[in-house]
């Protein structure tokens, strides 16, 4: 059991996601960084399904009230242990009545923290990961409050092994200030002009400040449409067309001097332009970009989209095994 003395700026449950229900209007979730919370449950030993938590920007102050061990990933953060500064990337041993705080985030915006066996809360629709805008999942379906007390598995034995083991610096996330996200171009991106998808590639862009685990929001350079008249059932509006399914990570054009990037909590579909998709993942490093901050688009082929998740997952499959071998 840990107890919430802090409840940090937001701190939700999350896990992988729920899949199988997105037809229905409800998002994956899950944790918004999916890479490094994957690290966070490898080095426990754990199944990469375990349920953490996620912390944005502000971290929160827990007491855990059994011995077990924990791991602090994703954007670097300010971490101590009654008050002994602890690392991230590497698990850790607590007590019964250890303090567990942690500050601000220096460079990125999600932190996680996973315990050995994970958070126990119910599983909805095949996830614990919180939805707040649909008050599902994860703890009461909202994020956690001071004096909240949540249930963690069992650690097993051979995770007191693990105590001071960490993860190869190859294998580890950056957490640059300045972004370039890979997009796979397609879907109504006929909609835009040569010189509008032009702007699109060439342009660097802004995180807008009202940006979340839903969408990311982005003004730079002005996007023309081609003038055309909006197909039957779309709107006037050359932004606009007959509502379509949005995939995570789709890049929406909402009008001449923004774009939408939808995240885990995003919505499965709607009326606007869409030019392409985020790849996979290239969707921690969205989630990852502070207000304000830098990105470039990069548009790249199916292939070396594939390529990039194959990568992605041989790092995992490193990681793993050389956690397992020491």
């Amino acid at each position: 059991m840990i107890k919430i003395r802090k409840p940090g700026l937001h701190t939700t449950v999350q896990d992988r996601g729920r899949q199988g229900s997105y037809h229905l209007g409800i998002p994956p979730s899950g944790a918004a960084d999916q890479y490094s919370f994957l690290l966070g449950n490898l080095l426990l030993g754990n199944p990469d399904h375990c349920a953490g938590l996620e912390i944005t920007l502000l971290g929160p102050e827990i007491e855990c009230l059994k011995k077990t061990c924990l791991a602090i990933t994703g954007a670097p953060i300010e971490c101590r242990l009654n008050r002994q500064p602890v690392p991230m990337w590497e698990p850790i041993l607590v007590q019964e009545g250890d303090i567990l705080s942690l500050g601000k985030v220096d460079q990125g915006v999600k932190s996680y923290i996973t315990f050995a066996g994970g958070i126990q809360v119910p599983d909805v629709l095949g996830s614990k990961s919180t939805f707040v805008l649909g008050n599902l999942g994860g703890y009461q379906g909202r994020a956690v409050k001071e004096g909240d007390e949540l249930a963690i598995g069992d650690p097993l034995p051979e995770v007191f092994k693990r105590v001071g083991k960490n993860i190869p610096t190859s294998c580890l996330p950056l957490f640059e200030k300045e972004k370039e996200l890979r997009v796979v171009m397609g879907l109504s991106g006929h909609r835009i002009s040569d010189e509008g998808l032009k702007a699109v590639l060439q342009s660097d862009w802004q995180v807008g400040l009202e940006s979340n685990r839903v969408a990311y929001r982005y003004k730079g350079n002005s996007i023309s449409f081609k003038k055309v008249e909006p197909p039957f059932g779309a709107g006037t509006r050359l932004s606009n067309v007959v509502d379509i399914a949005y995939p995570i990570g789709v890049v929406m054009v909402t009008n001449e001097e923004e774009m939408i990037i939808l995240l885990r909590d995003g919505t499965s579909g709607g009326g606007f332009v869409t030019i392409g998709t985020v790849i996979s993942p290239d969707l921690d490093l969205v989630a990852q970009s502070r207000p304000m901050s830098s990105t470039r688009f990069i548009a790249v082929t199916t292939e070396q989209a594939m390529e990039a998740r194959r990568e992605r997952s041989k790092k995992v499959r490193l990681v793993s095994e050389l956690l397992k071998g020491d």
